[in-house]
């Protein structure tokens, strides 16, 4: 004890050693106080961040610096693909028709709910073809891509729809609906013919006010096929797997080896891997020619309009199927800039670069379900004038709430 009275300590002071810790969790940690002491008694050297607890320094560091680069060059490839694609579509968009595009009753919002979209395919060909009926101008064919109704030089009636499919995407659907090109409707201010006559006299607005008419429904959106870009479209992402339900032979625009610039198909029955240019002779074949060797081909079993939008499905979910598979994503990885660029160069909408994608996300997730035409069969149907196929209100009436409502 002091002389002034007051007790002092005994022995050294005593201390506290603390030890920061990161994170939430580790603070709930007991901290070993003695292990500190002895680390601070011995000199020994407290762990780096990246190093093994007591041991050598550890690579972690120089894995984890190689995967981050990794990541940073793999997101900006993936960057690179949206942005080819919103690009090539916003420029896709702006070439339809005013007058098409004000005939249609389109929603943004197509991630969160579903959309009628309109697909047609038109039989125009560039000039440089030497196929029979080919635009007998550049300017011609732009009209025709564009969705334009005929005018100037250009012969009102020339170029029909060659194909006429609805389909239901968005909000997780993906539902199709095949029209048969000669398939008999009422035609504003033409009278009533076959319905794909629509495109030749009035263009894409005519042809969507007939769709809509005939099936009383509203249409949402438009595309507008374009020949070589679906062909450069289906080859960017490797081609497509189809299934062909008989042997199938045809010539198209008069076969290969007339000089005309056809093509000569021969398909056998079962799955085939068609590039684009057999992909696109799949889906315009009207007859079918005999095939050599023995069985049964689709020339003895007869070939229909009905067999003809069937194919047509068939590579469109061809096409799905290659962008959504699991097993094709290391290839669409490497192409996805090229695949970008490409996909909307196939055709020409109203849809811009955002409502595509979003058709894109929601559609990727759907079922690709069954083939639907509005004719099951001929015999489902009547016969019309000039070889039309006549549809009796039930059956249209049945054809629109299966794919309206599934």
């Amino acid at each position: 004890m002091d002389d002034n009275g007051e007790q002092q300590p005994s022995g050294p002071p005593e201390y506290k050693v603390y030890r920061s810790r990161k994170g939430l969790l580790s603070r709930l940690r007991s901290t070993d106080l003695a292990g500190l002491r002895e680390r601070a008694k011995g000199g020994i050297k407290l762990p780096r961040r990246g190093d093994r607890e007591g041991g050598p320094p550890s690579d972690h560091p120089t894995r984890r610096l190689i995967l981050k680069w990794v990541a940073i060059v793999a997101g900006g490839w993936i960057l690179l693909s949206i942005l080819a694609f919103l690009i090539s579509a916003q420029l896709q968009s702006m070439k339809l028709d005013d007058k098409a595009d004000a005939a249609l009753n389109g929603s943004p919002f197509a991630l969160t709910s579903p959309q009628t979209i309109l697909v047609i395919g038109t039989d125009a060909r560039v000039t440089s073809t030497k196929e029979p009926g080919a635009a007998p101008s550049e300017k011609c064919f732009e009209q025709q891509s564009r969705g334009e109704a005929p005018h100037g030089p250009c012969s009102v009636g020339q170029f029909r729809a060659d194909t006429l499919l609805l389909v239901r995407a968005g909000g997780g659907t993906f539902r199709k609906l095949s029209i048969p090109r000669d398939t008999f409707a009422e035609i504003p201010g033409q009278g009533a013919q076959k319905i794909n006559a629509a495109y030749a006299f009035g263009g894409a607005a005519l042809q969507i006010k007939t769709v809509k008419r005939f099936l009383g429904i509203d249409i949402d959106h438009v595309v507008i096929i374009n020949f070589q870009g679906f062909e450069d479209f289906i080859n960017a992402v490797g081609g497509v797997k189809v299934d062909v339900p008989h042997k199938l032979c045809a010539d198209i625009s008069g076969g290969a080896g007339h000089g005309q610039g056809g093509i000569t198909l021969h398909l056998g029955k079962g799955e085939q891997t068609l590039d684009g240019q057999k992909a696109l002779a799949y889906a315009r074949v009207r007859e079918a020619s005999p095939c050599p060797g023995p069985g049964k081909s689709a020339f003895g079993l007869g070939y229909s309009d009905i067999d003809r939008a069937k194919a047509q499905q068939d590579v469109l979910n061809g096409v799905k199927s290659r962008l959504t598979s699991i097993w094709r994503l290391p290839y669409n990885f490497i192409k996805g800039p090229i695949i970008g660029w490409e996909a909307p160069r196939a055709f020409v909408s109203d849809m811009g670069g955002p409502t595509l994608l979003q058709l894109a996300l929601s559609s990727a997730f759907a079922s690709s379900g069954k083939t639907d035409i509005i004719c099951p069969s001929l015999s489902a149907c009547g016969s019309g004038p000039d070889g039309s196929i006549e549809v009796p209100d039930s059956v249209k009436r049945h054809a629109v709430d299966k794919f309206l409502n599934g």
